[in-house]
């Protein structure tokens, strides 16, 4: 794939810190589901890194992660210089990661465009991915614009967030829609309204701005973790930035950008300056084995019945949609139905589709009982 430098003041900021409990057995501390191949032979993150090389060289990337992956990633990504592997001291979810990152980039950059990109989605339609980052970028950096890439909605999920847009009289030049407000994951029947309303779109994670953007947004919305942030920043590149990376950056709130400074800021009576790109291109997030499943029978990695099998050979009777990673084993499937099992050398996991997003109990009760051996 060929780089370009057409966007030299554009940084990617890649989210890798996550844990992924809730893809156990397969993803533990040292090998989490950004690090995992769940969706053919690269890995979630050498994807992720892929899709933006078009947009940035991998010495203009920063990626995000914790100790337990920073081997993984590094052997993954070879082309990622190791200053720009962050590893934080401890997991304070995705507020303190990318104001950190704002605070950084300011300081490389006056002028850069910063793009966080959760590493663990599946996104199809390459072209429609990169223009449609494009015109984000364009509009992000011609003003103090917030713009979040949405997916056009197909069905009513509420596992995702919902961005709420203006009317198309509210219309960008750019051909954005402003955002009225964040939804986080609503029940059922209001995740049916909102899809049939033709007003919302899924929030994919995925926003740009200009670092002096996001940095006045966290003062504004954020103070309790601004300066805490900025005092991290100030010292980077000094020989006493990991003592004080990891004396400080524990004391900051454990929030999401979204809660922190995405949705006051949707909400500001003035103009938000926040727009949305209703993207085109097929998207899915990972979360569970059955987010995986869905994903890998939709692709027609399934059989007939959608039986969604990892293994040398199956046999399947009576029995629809199942997900089993059984690597090495023949497996056999009888009367069976929407199962998920998951073997590794030391763990089975045996749960259904129903209950794939409730794995990550299963990980703390590990945790609790002191079976470290398996985490």
């Amino acid at each position: 794939m060929t780089i370009t430098s057409s966007l030299p003041a554009f940084i990617p900021v890649i989210l890798a810190g996550g844990s992924g409990t809730r893809f156990w057995p397969r993803s533990r501390r040292a090998r989490a589901k950004q690090v995992l191949a769940l969706d053919g032979e690269r890995t979630m993150i050498q994807q992720t890194v892929d899709r933006l090389l078009p947009l940035a060289s991998p010495d203009r990337m920063w990626v995000v992660a914790n100790n337990g992956v920073a081997e993984a990633i590094s052997t993954q990504l070879p082309d990622l210089p190791r200053t720009r592997l962050l590893c934080e001291p401890v997991a304070r979810n995705t507020a303190p990661a990318c104001g950190l990152m704002a605070f950084i980039a300011l300081r490389e950059d006056p002028d850069a465009v910063l793009g966080v990109f959760p590493s663990d989605q599946v996104i199809r339609g390459e072209a429609d991915f990169v223009n449609t980052l494009k015109r984000g970028i364009a509009l992000a950096s011609s003003g103090p614009n917030i713009v979040v890439l949405g997916i056009d909605p197909t069905h009513p999920e509420t596992g995702y967030g919902y961005i709420e847009l203006g009317s198309a009289q509210d219309l960008h030049i750019s051909g954005a829609r402003p955002v009225r407000s964040f939804t986080e994951k609503p029940d059922l029947a209001s995740a049916q309204q909102m899809l049939a309303s033709g007003r919302y779109a899924w929030n994919s994670g995925m926003f740009v701005a200009r670092a002096q953007t996001l940095c006045q947004a966290i003062d504004e919305h954020a103070p309790h973790i601004s300066a805490t942030l900025q005092a991290i920043a100030d010292a980077y590149g000094s020989a006493e930035f990991p003592e004080i990376f990891a004396a400080l950056y524990p004391s900051c709130q454990n929030i999401s950008i979204d809660f922190a400074v995405l949705e006051p800021q949707s909400r500001k009576r003035d103009h938000s300056h926040m727009y949305c790109f209703p993207a085109s291109f097929e998207w899915k997030d990972l979360g569970s084995w059955s987010a995986l499943h869905e994903h890998r029978s939709a692709c027609a990695w399934g059989d007939a019945d959608h039986n969604v099998v990892e293994s040398p050979a199956t046999s399947a009777f009576q029995s629809r949609g199942n997900y089993v990673y059984a690597p090495g084993r023949h497996v056999a499937l009888l009367g069976v139905q929407n199962l998920v099992v998951v073997l590794t050398d030391d763990a089975v996991l045996v749960t259904t589709r129903e209950r794939s997003q409730d794995v990550a109990s299963v990980v703390r009760s590990l945790s609790e009982a002191g079976h470290t051996n398996l985490l």
